[in-house]
């Protein structure tokens, strides 16, 4: 029984039984044929046994592996490894059928190979999630045929292997030494020039070339004989809260990912350059109410615990209720923090009808509001009109950009800091934002 389950038919078995049959048609038509016939049908059944034989009756056979990540980055290319052993002692044809997790909608995963005898191979495959949560694959299928290729047997490796999806831990490393590094333009991010000395004194240093003469300490260059400077450091432990709007407006797609998404990927990349600054960083998300929230600490588990806060995020598609998060932070965060949320406003009526909860916030806060440009407006505007309805799309698009603008000057009247960006450049934008701010020293 075991046997039947393993033996798939190939192609050319298909070819093989259409010769059987054409050559018994020929022998009812020449019946001096029919020994002739019969000779050549025993012979092709032969080569059938023979290739049953090479593939079932031989102990050694093949091994598979799955290597997967242990756990996948949202929205990135994850790297699969597939690595099989050929333990035949002739070449072999390998066609490997991965049963992806549903949630990629692939259903012609198909990889072909040939493999000499003894051998190894590694193959890699690349996935991009584009939801949090638990990823199921199936089985691992490999069909090995025989270098005549009639039958194949299949292997099963690597049953019902469970991969969750968290946050973009990739993006995560890729910017992880930027709040160190001296070279930050290569990253994208701006060189902020610092205004006055609102940082924290360090140490007194000798002068070399590149000091801000303006920190020379005459009273410590008199004592030494040599230029001495103030040495200042960026202000530390200061509160920096992350709010994550969850609401319908961020269910928005754009290139698979969710705006939603796109803003737990870049909250958890934000929270780690806060961090290695020494500030504190915590989060939490609204919509109807607030939820989700990690208060801001400066732990070393801190980054741990707002990763899986991040994963658990359940979306929702109710309208978010500003009055609430009002409500809250002026309850919870009793000291002067940075604020920096995450929503987005298409029009100045939306924002308007939230704009005294926000100008609220500012009054005991840094707000700093992060809002998406829709990129696919552009896309619009660029292309040729060649209708009345194309005109009429292009000057649509045009007054949203416009509006999005508006907005943005809107929130500057109230001193509410904001950025408009688009979703791929979220998380530049939002470093840039919070280093800016760090460097002006106005929190």
């Amino acid at each position: 029984m075991k046997f039947i389950k393993q033996l798939y038919l190939n192609n050319f078995f298909f070819y093989l039984l259409l010769c059987i049959i054409g050559l018994f048609i020929c022998a009812f038509i020449f019946p001096n044929l029919y020994n002739a016939v019969w000779f050549i049908v025993i012979i092709l059944i032969s080569f059938l046994g023979f290739d049953i034989m090479l593939l079932f009756l031989s102990k050694n056979t093949i091994n598979g592996e799955r290597t997967t990540p242990a756990k996948l980055s949202n929205g990135d290319a994850n790297p699969i490894k597939i690595k099989i052993s050929n333990q035949y002692t002739f070449p072999i044809r390998i066609k490997i059928i991965d049963e992806i997790p549903f949630q990629f909608q692939i259903r012609d995963f198909e990889i072909i190979r040939k493999m000499e005898a003894n051998s190894n191979n590694e193959l890699n495959y690349d996935l991009r999630p584009t939801e949090r949560g638990e990823y199921f694959f199936g089985n691992l299928n490999i069909y090995v045929s025989s270098p005549l290729r009639l039958i194949s047997r299949r292997f099963t490796f690597d049953k019902n292997q469970m991969v969750p999806t968290y946050p973009s831990y990739i993006q995560l490393r890729k910017y992880d030494l930027i709040a160190f590094s001296n070279n930050i333009l290569q990253y994208g991010i701006k060189k902020i020039r610092r205004i006055g000395h609102t940082m924290e004194f360090e140490q007194i240093k000798e002068y070399i070339q590149g000091d801000d003469i303006r920190t020379l300490n005459w009273k410590a260059t008199a004592k030494k004989n040599t230029l001495m400077v103030n040495q200042f450091q960026d202000e530390k432990s200061q509160s920096v809260y992350m709010a994550i709007d969850k609401g319908r407006m961020m269910q928005m797609p754009f290139d698979g990912l969710s705006l939603l998404d796109y803003a737990i990927n870049s909250t958890l990349v934000l929270s780690n350059v806060i961090l290695k600054k020494q500030d504190k960083a915590g989060i939490f998300t609204f919509s109807k109410k607030v939820e989700n929230r990690v208060f801001a600490e400066r732990r070393t588990s801190q980054l741990q615990k707002i990763l899986e806060t991040l994963y658990n995020i359940k979306t929702n598609f109710f309208e978010s209720d500003y009055s609430h998060l009002y409500a809250d932070i002026k309850k919870n965060i009793n000291q002067r923090s940075l604020i920096i949320l995450y929503t987005n406003f298409d029009t100045m009526d939306g924002l308007k009808r939230q704009l005294p909860y926000l100008k609220g916030i500012a009054k005991s806060h840094l707000l700093v509001v992060i809002f998406f440009n829709n990129t696919e407006l552009n896309a619009i505007i660029n292309q040729k009109a060649v209708s009345v309805q194309d005109i009429y799309d292009k000057v649509v698009a045009n007054k949203f950009i416009f509006e999005k603008r508006l907005i943005a000057q809107e929130l500057k009247k109230y001193g509410i800091h904001s950025v408009l960006t688009t979703p791929e450049n979220l998380t530049l934008e939002s470093i840039n934002k919070y280093l800016e701010i760090k460097a002006r020293g106005i929190l």
